[in-house]
């Protein structure tokens, strides 16, 4: 990794340290997402072999995928990137259109792709948009959108649930 990428790293991590670990998540089914999903740090059984030759963010962002199939075991993914950690974390899982989890990059998104996922999801669904720091006005879309409900900032993707029962929120997480 050069110099300019890790900098950038460490400033964006330096701008959210105050929202690491959960702290000042009042939501205790909210705070144990964030730490025990999206910032596990405990090595799982499948970190050794996934990943080796992948840069840092594409690692990170593996093994997050990787947490969250583990996490929801979802029967079908709907994703182009990440299918190897996707698997690792539920080997049940097949790829295809789903409405349980799906993986996708926000950056080629348009409205209606949004609207044809808003139209299928069921409140335990989960969305992970990824490139959200390039494409803050959308991701601000999403977040805003009467359809979605809690949703975590991570900086490099964002994670979309749509259970309405719960009040909406969106949470900015030092990732």
């Amino acid at each position: 990794m050069n110099v300019a990428v890790r900098l950038k790293a460490a400033a964006v991590w330096l701008c959210r340290i105050g929202h690491c670990r959960g702290f000042g998540i009042q939501s205790p089914t909210d705070y144990w997402m964030v730490r025990y999903v999206i910032n596990e740090h405990w090595p799982y059984y499948q970190y050794e072999t996934l990943g080796r030759h992948d840069d840092w963010l594409t690692r990170k962002m593996g093994r997050l995928c990787f947490r969250l199939a583990n996490w929801l075991q979802p029967s079908v993914v709907e994703s182009r990137d990440y299918r190897n950690y996707l698997q690792a974390g539920c080997r049940k899982t097949v790829f295809g259109e789903s409405s349980e989890l799906v993986v996708m990059p926000l950056e080629n998104c348009s409205q209606d792709r949004l609207s044809y996922i808003y139209n299928k999801v069921t409140p335990r669904s989960v969305l992970v948009v990824t490139g959200i720091s390039k494409v803050r006005r959308l991701w601000r879309q999403i977040v805003d959108d009467e359809r979605t409900g809690i949703t975590f900032d991570l900086y490099y993707c964002g994670i979309v649930m749509f259970d309405k029962k719960r009040h909406k929120r969106n949470y900015i997480v030092n990732f």
